[in-house]
């Protein structure tokens, strides 16, 4: 069963990961790179009042574009969905799917746990957003995913109404207690720059678990040339 696992996450991430970085080179990465562009033109100090306000602390390094932005985009992708997918097989161990149509449905499950209910208090930001502190937004996010998945369990597994119910106030929680936010909303990106960045970076991540989904469904009921003979 472990080798099982291993073998679904390791192609199934990887032909994911695929998916999912030429998505991004395609329709992210530009706009990205546009809104780079007002971030580089914002003068290096401001001035509020008369009074200097402050100066941009040196940049961290990051990759160059071309190929070194590729390759690191490359690399974190397929971490991240050789991950996802070894989460996925050993859901699988526990629950075998019995029709490749059930991929999908693990894969809109992790869409939404992963992606779409954070992104409802917490979207996608390009460069130059004004964001509030880091610490608290991880936290946030965290407990998101987490209510998120444990909330979709009791709603579809749960073998009673009370278990129901449970589960929808587990996915409500995170967003009425509120993810942080900035003092001021700011960014030096216009607004439709900022709405197409979040509706790319929604639709490739949803086209990335459906496809993560269906790929390690097949993979995991496809049998071995040993299990078959």
């Amino acid at each position: 069963m472990f080798k099982r696992i291993a073998q679904t996450a390791g192609l199934a991430g990887l032909l994911a990961a695929i998916l999912l970085t030429l998505l991004q080179t395609l329709w992210v990465t530009p706009l990205i790179l546009q809104a780079e562009t007002y971030e580089q033109s914002e003068p290096a100090e401001h001035v509020h009042d008369g009074v200097a306000a402050h100066e941009h602390e040196p940049e961290a390094w990051s990759p160059e574009d071309g190929w070194q932005r590729t390759l690191s985009t490359s690399g974190s992708n397929l971490v991240v969905a050789v991950g996802f997918a070894l989460m996925l097989a050993g859901l699988y161990s526990l629950r075998t799917p019995l029709r490749l149509w059930q991929g999908l449905a693990w894969g809109v499950a992790g869409f939404v746990t992963f992606n779409l209910a954070p992104a409802a208090g917490l979207p996608p930001e390009l460069p130059g957003t004004a964001a509030a502190d880091l610490l608290s937004r991880q936290y946030w996010w965290i407990g998101t995913a987490s209510s998120t998945a444990v909330g979709l369990a009791l709603l579809t597994f749960g073998r009673s109404w009370g278990l129901r119910i449970l589960g929808l106030v587990l996915l409500a929680i995170p967003h009425l207690i509120g993810a942080p936010q900035p003092d001021v909303h700011e960014s030096l990106a216009p607004e439709h720059l900022e709405r197409q960045f979040v509706f790319a970076s929604l639709a490739t991540n949803a086209l990335f678990w459906l496809a993560l989904g269906l790929i390690s469904v097949w993979l995991f009921r496809r049998p071995s040339a040993p299990d078959a003979a």
